[in-house]
Order: structure tokens, then C-alpha cells, then sequence
């Protein structure tokens, strides 16, 4: 009984064409919108000597133990630091979130799911705009549900919230292998994969998410 009641509060596990159909979504992937052009355009970070020392400790630990690591593993040792290395933190009007459970009713259907890591406008665990969601810690072995359909269910749910039109920031996480997505009204485009056990990869994963807090201060946030 407490799996079908803890079923019900995530909601309905949707997989990525369903949500193409139900919402009239289109699907980008074969050329960059103009703004994931923008975003993808970076240079390697500058690190600090603390920058740079949990930088190297953190990709030996990965290329060495990720493939056995589970979900729970994965979002401690490794991503948790990155988006640390990311300067994705709170502050200056902005609140990050690990496991928030999200919902709404977008155009009549409710949507709930739970944005394994969220950015947004607020103040301790009060929070009104999301603006960046990252999706799924799902490790290479075993895993389960459709993290790009739980990316976009975040997306919705922010549209509908947020009602301003702008445009919503994401990533999608298998393993090792992440992928930058944003979604612009009823269309959405991925960027290429990138492989967090290759260094250089690495370095531009920390760049794009770096680039994003200038995107998110300079413009999302702007009334």
C-alpha cells in the first residue's frame, strides 16, 4: 500500500512521445537554436588552487567508481560537486533545491514530478520562478522511467507557474553522460552529449553551467 500511495503522489510516469503528443511539443535535433548556440559558447573555467583541487579529486573519483555507483551515489560524490564548481548555490535572490516534488494543470492535465535539482527565484525554501531543472540521477545500470519526459514535465510545470514567457534551462543526466537542454514555448532542443569521465568535457559541463548564472542574473531574471 505505501508503494500505490507513493506512486500516486509522483503521478503519472509519462515517457517523452507521450508528452510530444499530448502537449503538441516539437522536438529539436538537428541544428542548435539560437540560444543554446549562446549557452555552448564558452571558454574553459578559471579555477582557483580549492577550485581546482576538487576538480581533479572529484573526476579521478568518477572515472574510477561511477560505473558502480547507484543514483543516490551519484548525485553525492560527483554531481552535487560539480554544480558547486557550476556556482550554481543560493543567494542574490535565487534558491536551489535537491528532490523537490512539483505540479500543476497545464492545459488541463496535472502534471507532478519531482526536479531532482531546481533553481528559482526566492528565499530559504520559498520559492516562486523555477528557472533550471536537472534531470535524472539515473545510474547506467538498471535504470528506470524516461528522464528526459520528467525534464520536460519540469519545464511545463514551470511554464505554467512562472506565465512569462521566458525560456527554461535544463540537463538531463545517464550515468556519465550529460546533455543541455532548453525549451522555448511548445519547442525544445538538446545539445550534444557530453562525457563527465573525459576531462576537457568536463571543464565545458562546468563552463555552460557557469554561463547559465550569467544568463539567469543578466536576463531570465529581469522583470
Amino acid at each position: 500500500m505505501a508503494r500505490k500511495k507513493n506512486d500516486e503522489v509522483k503521478g503519472k510516469q509519462y515517457r517523452e512521445g507521450d508528452l510530444i503528443l499530448l502537449f503538441k511539443l516539437e522536438r529539436i535535433t538537428t541544428y542548435y537554436t539560437s540560444l543554446m548556440k549562446e549557452w555552448l559558447e564558452v571558454e574553459n573555467p578559471p579555477f582557483d588552487v580549492v577550485e581546482q583541487g576538487v576538480f581533479d579529486r572529484k573526476l579521478l573519483e568518477a572515472q574510477k567508481n561511477l560505473a558502480g555507483w547507484g543514483e543516490e551515489d551519484l548525485k553525492m560524490k560527483f554531481i552535487a560537486p560539480i554544480i558547486d564548481l557550476g556556482l550554481l548555490v543560493d543567494g542574490d535572490g535565487i534558491v536551489t533545491f535537491f528532490d523537490k516534488l512539483i505540479s500543476a494543470t497545464v492545459e488541463g492535465t496535472k502534471l507532478t514530478v519531482k526536479s531532482d535539482f531546481m533553481v528559482a527565484k526566492g528565499i530559504l525554501d520559498v520559492f516562486s520562478s523555477p528557472y533550471f531543472h536537472f534531470q535524472e540521477y539515473k545510474p547506467n545500470k538498471n535504470p528506470s522511467g524516461d528522464s528526459m519526459a520528467q525534464l520536460l514535465e519540469a519545464f511545463l510545470i514551470a511554464q505554467q507557474e512562472n506565465q512569462n514567457g521566458k525560456p527554461l534551462y535544463g540537463i538531463e543526466v545517464i550515468g556519465a553522460t550529460w546533455k543541455f537542454v532548453i525549451m522555448e514555448g511548445k519547442q525544445y532542443c538538446s545539445s550534444k552529449q557530453y562525457d563527465s569521465l573525459d576531462r576537457d568535457d568536463l571543464l565545458k559541463i562546468i563552463a555552460i553551467l557557469r554561463k547559465f548564472k550569467h544568463i539567469l542574473f543578466t536576463r531570465l531574471m529581469l522583470d
